[in-house]
This record gives C-alpha cells, structure tokens and sequence, in this order.
C-alpha cells in the first residue's frame, strides 16, 4: 500500500536537507596530538613554579619559627638578668667540671649527688599510665648533657661523645619552652623540611601533656634548630690569651668558663648567629649521611651549597651560605691571622664533623666561632 504523502510536506524536507547544518565530527589524532603537547607544555611550565613556592612557603615556616625563637630568648634574659639560656651550673669549672665535687663543695655530697640538675622535659603521661614529671638526668659518668657541648678531655674523656650536649635540644626543655607553646614536642621546634625528624615526632603533636611518652611510636626527637654552643660559654674559653697567641681554654680549667654570657656581651649582633638550622635542609642533595647510623641527614656545615635559615643576634632572619662563611674566614684569616672559627679545640683542625661532610665544604662556624658570643661568624652578606 502506497502512503501519500503531502506536496507541502516534500517541499520542506528538501529545504531542511539543502540548508541544515553539517553533520558533526570528531578531532583527528594529529589535533589531538597537538592539544595534548601544548597541556604538556603547560604543565612543564608550572611545575617548576609550584614546586619553588611549595619550597618558599616552608623556608618561611622556618623563619617563623625562628623569629619566634628570638622573641623567646629576649623575654627570658629579660627576666634572668640579660643573660643566655643555660642548664649548666656558672662555677663548675671552679672544680675542674666535676659535677661530684661541685655538689660536695655546695650541698655537703650524699647519695646521689654525682647527678647534675636534670634538664626537665615536662610533665606527661608514661606508658603505664602515670602520670610523671620526665627529665634527662646526667652526669660525667653516664651522660655528656650536662655541658652546652662536649669536648673530649677532662671530665669527659670519650671522643665518641663529641658533639653531644644541651645546644641542640635546650630550646625545648620546660624552662625555655615556657616562653614558647608549653611543650616539649611542638611543631615550632622542626623544619617543614625536617622530614626525617618530623615523620618520628609528628605523632607527639596531637597528645595532650607537656611531654609525650605515649603512644609508643611517639620517640623523643630533638629540635631541628641549635643554639650556638660557642655562645653559651664564656667568652674567654674561645679567645684567650698567651702572649701574642688568641686561643681555645679548656672550660673546665676556668673558674668562669662555664658561666653563660649576658647578650650585652654580644659585640656583633649583626654578624654572630645565635640559632640556626642543624640538618642540611635547604639545597640538600642526598638524605642520609652514610658516615652517621641510620638515615641521620648531613649537618648544615656539611655540603658548600648549604645555607641553612639562620637568626642572628639582632633578631634578622636569612639563609647563611657555607660559602659566605668559609669566604668570611679567609679573609678574617688574611686580615688579622687567625679565622672566624676555632681549629684549636678538642675537635682539631677538622673541626664539627667536617671529615663526614658532602664534599669539600671546610668551616665550623657557628660552633665554634672564635671569642664565643663576643665574636663573628660572617664579615657580611655578599
């Protein structure tokens, strides 16, 4: 059976199939191709600038920290006479550093009494559920703590311990962190980029207490940031003199060498780093140092392209090259004679670890600065 259809209705199929619109269709793969390159491109572009204001946003967490740092030790030398931050008693080099004689001189000995005053970490939770006041006990038999740093030599006789003591982990015992947020594992005391020390202590952050003992993969973990060790003896233990010489004095052989500085004694706040970061964190090229047990990372003054964020005694924040440092002690050394750090000490000319170092990087500024907070680590930012 034929179906008519209408002439009007003909006619406007024609005109719909003469001027409607052409079928659609996809891209080619050469336009694909072309799309994907030119997105590839793109994102070759902005990755490098992402990933520079990633690293930028956690040097500045780190300057923040640092700043806050130096708020800190103002208001406790406001209240302890101007002076330094110390854990160790001012006239212990009156008996040759022995914490036993000190405490029979002082307190009449007993029991117990070769124990130098602990440095307290807070109170907190212990894995039994009580709850405690932690603290490191030490003293010359048992611990190496109880000084800003160890020098091997009476009255701590291992060269094994050297580089051991309060400088780098003071900051957050409970007399200081006082002044800070109250805690002795607080994200103020680590880097953003102290990953290695972070991924141990992050647990700690969110459990209540001063000091956190649990959960158990809660570790205690030192600070990212050290105070200047040089800084924290008396001046005269890094500068002083025989005859023409300027050199180190064992503290122990010092009635003062002990006592810690005012920061009125401070003669070049603007050149003398008073914190600093510890690890090799900014430009770092491998994680670990094989030199040290487990994946402990390279010290700040380990690899010439180092320049860890700084404080200076002024309360100025910046990157403090190796190079700047090393170029600094050369020309101190060709100015006057001598350099900006120690080689006299018990850590010998290789000085603070440098043997373990990266590559050819040479200085222990910072450590070992020479005349001790009345000196400088840098001649000026190049």
């Amino acid at each position: 059976m034929t179906t008519l259809i209408p002439l009007t209705t003909l006619t406007s199929l024609r005109k719909s199939r003469s001027t409607g619109t052409p079928p659609r269709r996809g891209f080619t793969i050469i336009e694909l191709l072309v799309v994907v390159s030119i997105i590839a491109m793109l994102v070759g572009m902005l990755l490098p600038g992402i990933g520079r204001a990633r690293d930028s946003a956690r040097v500045n967490v780190s300057k923040n920290n640092l700043r806050q740092f130096g708020i800190a030790h103002k208001t406790y030398a406001a209240d302890w006479a101007d002076r330094h931050l110390t854990y160790t008693r001012d006239g212990l080099g009156r008996y040759d550093g022995d914490v036993g004689r000190y405490n029979d001189a002082i307190y009449g000995g007993g029991d117990g009494f070769e124990i130098h005053p602990p440095l307290i970490a807070g109170w907190g939770y212990s894995p039994t559920g009580d709850y405690l006041a932690f603290a490191y006990w030490s003293d010359q038999n048992t611990n190496v703590m109880f000084q800003p740093i160890n020098f091997s030599g009476p009255p701590i006789e291992d060269p094994q311990t050297d580089g051991w003591g309060w400088f780098r982990f003071g900051i957050q015992a409970k007399p200081f962190n006082e002044y800070l947020n109250g805690r002795y594992h607080d994200p103020i005391f680590f880097a953003p980029k102290d990953r290695n020390t972070l991924d141990t202590v992050e647990p700690c952050f969110e459990v209540p207490g001063e000091f956190v003992a649990v959960p158990a993969e809660c570790n205690p973990a030192w600070s990212t940031y050290c105070m200047s060790p040089a800084g924290l003896f008396s001046p005269q233990v890094f500068s002083s003199i025989r005859g023409d010489d300027v050199y180190w004095h064992a503290p122990w052989e010092m009635p003062a060498g002990y006592r810690v500085p005012s920061f009125g004694q401070v003669k070049y706040p603007t050149l003398k780093t008073h914190m600093l970061e510890h690890p090799w964190l900014q430009n770092t090229r491998v994680p670990c140092n094989s030199a040290f047990l487990g994946c402990e990372p390279y010290y700040f003054n380990q690899g010439f392209q180092s320049t860890p964020v700084t404080l200076f005694y002024d309360g100025s924040i910046r990157p403090m090259g190796v190079l700047e440092a090393m170029s600094s002690d050369r020309r101190s050394t060709v100015q006057s004679g001598y350099g900006l750090w120690r080689r006299d000490t018990p850590f010998t000319e290789n000085g603070y670890f440098i043997d373990d170092g990266y590559d050819f990087a040479e200085t222990s500024f910072h450590i070992l600065t020479v005349n001790g907070a009345r000196g400088r680590d840098t001649v000026g930012h190049e």
